[in-house]
């Protein structure tokens, strides 16, 4: 198993992409993929089927993912700045 830098409940910074600059909280890790997914960022569109809740469907807003090497832990851009 991979050891990576950040952990689930992290705040980081975007280094690098489309979300570059941006900071959030980690939700989830994905390490088969070397993947994060940020709360708040890299928003896609998810279209659903019918059910219960939505008898006509719908398209749900929700967080994509990040590559891992394109984050890095807040607390350590603080400190290069200070």
């Amino acid at each position: 198993m991979t050891k990576f830098h950040v952990k689930k409940g992290d705040q980081v910074v975007v280094l690098a992409g489309k979300e570059k600059g941006k900071q959030g909280r980690i939700i989830s890790v994905m390490p088969k993929q070397s993947r994060v997914v940020i709360e708040g960022l890299a928003m896609i569109k998810k279209h659903t089927r019918k059910s219960q809740q939505n008898p006509n469907g719908a398209i749900v807003d929700r967080e994509g993912s990040i590559h891992i090497s394109n984050v890095k832990k807040a607390d350590k851009v603080a400190e290069a700045a200070a």
